[in-house]
């Protein structure tokens, strides 16, 4: 177990954190471990606290990322200890992903992978069977597509975003967009309450 340094918080870490991050808790004032009893403050990032003893010396809980749902919030919010989250710190990440999505499904990438994976460059014939066989992977282009965005917080925002800059027109929808949100929402995004029935 981690040993109190004298004036310090103890603070018990439950996945691995960036860092960078951890920086931000200098050790003359932070004893930083994941093997820490009686912890101050809890660091977690995915771990399932809803079936984690919390030790009841614990005080604040951070998640390293968005939402709560990890973390009992009503039984902490009952014994006064308040839980705090990183809304938007893994947004481009995640905005990244959704449009590598997009990109995989329009060009149809992974078709095309396993095509070229399973080319014999020995084979003699290997240069009419690229070409026999490219044509199944055409695709589509994304500009002049419409997308759906439903949700739109950091994340969502940063999705419409990038795909206004790759000629999508945009669709979105949020009964509870805040302010923020709304501000930094790309102008050409055109408001959608109710979907279309296909």
């Amino acid at each position: 177990m981690a040993d109190r340094a004298s004036n310090s918080y103890r603070v018990l870490v439950l996945n691995q954190i960036s860092a960078s991050g951890l920086k931000r808790l200098p050790g003359e004032s932070y004893t930083v471990a994941k093997d820490i009893s009686d912890p101050d403050a809890v660091l977690v990032r995915s771990a399932d606290m809803h079936t984690f003893e919390i030790a009841p010396t614990v005080k604040a809980i951070a998640r390293a990322g968005a939402g709560t749902n990890n973390i009992p919030v009503a039984a902490m919010s009952a014994r006064g200890v308040p839980v705090f989250n990183a809304p938007g710190a893994n947004a481009n990440a995640v905005k990244e992903l959704v449009l590598a999505g997009l990109l995989m499904a329009a060009r149809n990438l992974s078709g095309a992978m396993r095509f070229v994976s399973e080319l014999d460059a020995k084979a003699p014939d290997m240069d009419k069977r690229v070409e026999d066989g490219k044509k199944n992977f055409a695709g589509i282009e994304l500009s002049g597509h419409t997308l759906g965005v439903i949700g739109l917080g950091k994340i969502g925002c940063l999705v419409a975003d990038a795909a206004i800059k790759l000629g999508m027109n945009v669709l979105g929808h949020d009964p509870e967009i805040t302010v923020d949100a709304a501000w930094s929402l790309p102008s050409q995004v055109k408001r959608q309450t109710a979907w279309p029935k296909y």
